[in-house]
């Protein structure tokens, strides 16, 4: 189900179509770039890229997924040329009835592959949009063995150069200059709006930026030791998905009353004090639903953070509430030690050694991380920045955003600049990664941030029944930018059954940190006015 698209007060330029062209595209590009792509779309209909990964291909294959089409657009691809004379590949949706905004989507983990249904949603709104696949095909870390120009490419290069150049197109494609330019990425596309606000501040005037993997050197060597410490199966301080799943039935009965109201939510994770006896065995308990001392160890190295020698801090840990279940390596996360620390594909789990840390902050691969805390010259172009991250989010632990966020206020203040002036954090209560929901929390969490689209059954744009800038991030971006209404509030959606025809199960306010929702004592608590914002304490 679909909603009408928001009216952004900008004038368009309407009927372009005639222009769509492989030739009206070239021109705006650099010398020895390629349009290999461009053909106008009406709304509806469905469009197959025409490549997906094409790195040292002679030909171009069709590729395997259809993405409806939003509005009535030009839908071009093409491969971009980079000052190092590499390339990467750019996608690009430009509306016919333009709204005048531009807007770049980032990528999810490694990056390899441009992001169709990211720019179908945005372009929706009328922005003319662009995503790239960062320079390289596919989704793990071994494009960038050996391979120092494909890893600055992933960690930085790309993107900014698909924004200067996708500026370009824009322009030259309507005649006419971009009003503002927007940023929207979860995830890798997170870090990437952070790095992109701290290198090149002068690329957008609002950045929208979910669950940010922004400590590259440090949170991926995280998501390898979670497992680490649960290996091998063997081991008596092993435990299982199912023990994972008693751990967090008790987290919940335990933390959920803590926070004021028994609705199944965890509003304040980080304020729970949980007690573990319920969870450990005894003479008559069973291995599935309890945990030894030895299983409890490990449990608590999850919930609690990394520490290495002299009690270095080295990555937060888990929030309570987080369903991680089990443990497991994932081997997209070990290519990242092998391949981008360049160890070699002969590096397992067993060969773990803390040493890791310092070699990944002495090679930082690609410049990855976006830790250059002092984000003033965003501050003083007039950026604003909107930064959210699920509690319960098992991919990324949510404090790791909180800890970005204290870093900057600590660079900030002594320069006399008011955070929230153009800088606003919103924890969301029991969303996970960028998206989605435990079902024993079952929490409201769709805003239209990236991917989340994909969680709703069928083809969603925007948010439907709710396109306002309380309900909607990019609108919500859009009304800060453009008419300074800093977003004093959010309210996330929880449809039935995921199924928008099925209409609101939940709604709730979620606040700018340090605030938090809190229940005004009376009225449903699945609606958003009952709901207000107060400070923790």
């Amino acid at each position: 189900m679909k909603s009408a698209a928001p009216l952004l007060t900008v004038a368009t330029l309407a009927a372009a179509k005639k222009n769509c062209s492989v030739d009206s595209i070239a021109p705006f590009l650099p010398k020895n770039s390629t349009v290999f792509y461009a053909d106008h779309y009406a709304k509806g209909a469905n469009f197959t890229p025409p490549i997906e990964y094409n790195y040292g291909l002679t030909s171009i294959p069709t590729g395997n997924n259809p993405y409806e089409v939003s509005v009535d657009s030009c839908v071009a691809q093409a491969n971009i040329t980079l000052p190092n004379n590499t390339q990467h590949s750019v996608g690009i949706v430009l509306p016919d009835d333009w709204n005048g905004r531009f807007m770049t989507v980032g990528n999810g983990e490694f990056s390899g592959s441009v992001g169709w249904s990211a720019i179908m949603n945005t372009a929706w709104y009328g922005f003319a949009s662009i995503s790239t696949d960062t320079g390289h095909e596919g989704n793990n870390g071994s494009f960038g063995y050996h391979n120092e120009a494909a890893l600055a490419n992933w960690g930085y290069r790309a993107l900014h150069n698909a924004v200067v150049n996708g500026k370009k197109v824009t322009e030259g494609y309507y005649g006419q200059n971009i009003s503002y330019s927007y940023y929207r990425g979860c995830s890798a596309g997170g870090k990437q709006g952070l790095k992109e606000v701290e290198m090149f501040p002068e690329d957008f005037d609002g950045v929208i930026a979910g669950a940010p993997a922004w400590w590259t050197t440090h949170q991926q060597l995280w998501n390898v030791l979670t497992a680490v410490w649960n290996l091998p199966e063997t081991a008596d301080y092993h435990v299982t998905d199912a023990q994972m799943t008693a751990v967090q039935d008790e987290i919940l009965k335990q933390c959920d009353p803590q926070d004021g109201v028994k609705d199944g939510i965890l509003q304040n994770p980080m304020g729970c004090v949980f007690d573990p006896v319920p969870v450990m065995c005894n003479a008559t308990s069973s291995n599935d639903t309890c945990v030894t001392p030895a299983q409890l160890t490990t449990v608590n190295k999850l919930f609690n953070p990394w520490v290495e020698a002299n009690d270095t801090f080295v990555f937060p840990g888990y929030t309570l509430g987080t369903e991680v279940g089990a443990p497991t390596l994932d081997s997209d996360f070990v290519t990242y030690i092998q391949y981008m620390l360049q160890i070699g594909g002969d590096w397992t789990w067993e060969d773990w050694n803390p040493d890791l840390v310092a070699l990944s902050d002495k090679l930082n691969p690609g410049n990855a991380t976006a830790d250059n805390f002092d984000i003033s010259p965003f501050y003083h172009k007039g950026g604003k920045l909107l930064h959210y991250h699920g509690y319960s989010d098992p991919s990324i632990a949510s404090k790791s955003s909180l800890y970005f966020y204290n870093h900057v206020q600590e660079a900030l203040r002594p320069q006399g600049i008011p955070i929230d002036d153009f800088y606003r954090f919103f924890f969301v209560p029991g969303m996970e990664h960028c998206t989605n929901t435990p079902t024993d929390q079952d929490a409201p969490f769709y805003m239209n941030g990236d991917s989340q689209a994909g969680s709703l059954s069928g083809t969603v744009f925007g948010v439907p029944g709710f396109n306002d800038s309380k309900h909607d991030l990019i609108l919500a971006m859009v009304d800060w930018v453009e008419n300074d209404k800093a977003p004093e509030y959010l309210i996330p959606t929880k449809y039935k059954n995921d199924v928008v025809a099925d209409g609101v199960d939940k709604q709730r306010p979620i606040c700018p940190w340090p605030s938090l929702a809190k229940y005004k004592g009376k009225g449903d608590v699945n609606k958003a006015e009952n709901w207000e914002c107060g400070t923790l304490y």
